[in-house]
């Protein structure tokens, strides 16, 4: 898998083989929800005024479905120096309305924050 300039070029493999230098679809979803979130969160916090640097990583797990296929859930970890939890959660709140990747998963994935 590449992407059209093949800056970014990986192996790809199915969620647990064992393939040496691969990587796999939930992982690759995990690296562009935490960096796209990270982003709405840089957003959100220069329009409050409130600027701290920021982590965020994300935990994507594959589930078997009752009946047939599969599903995922999502742990955002989130990481804000210098801000109190309570702050951190507001930040988070706000910035789940402009990630893109949250809009796209809203209301058909868990997605759960975790202030670290």
């Amino acid at each position: 898998m590449y992407s059209p300039d093949h800056l970014f070029e990986h192996k790809v493999t199915s969620p647990g083989k064992k393939v040496e230098n691969a990587t796999n679809p939930e992982q690759l979803f995990a690296a562009a929800y935490s960096a796209c979130f990270n982003g709405a969160l840089e957003l959100v916090m220069e329009r409050e005024n409130d600027v701290h640097p920021s982590e965020v990583s994300a935990r994507v797990s594959l589930f078997a479905d009752d009946v047939e296929g599969f599903h995922i859930e999502v742990v955002l970890e989130v990481k804000i120096d210098g801000v109190e939890e309570a702050r951190a959660l507001e930040l988070v709140k706000l910035a789940d309305e402009v990630c893109p990747y949250s809009k796209a998963v809203r209301n058909n994935v868990k997605v759960t924050f975790e202030i670290v």
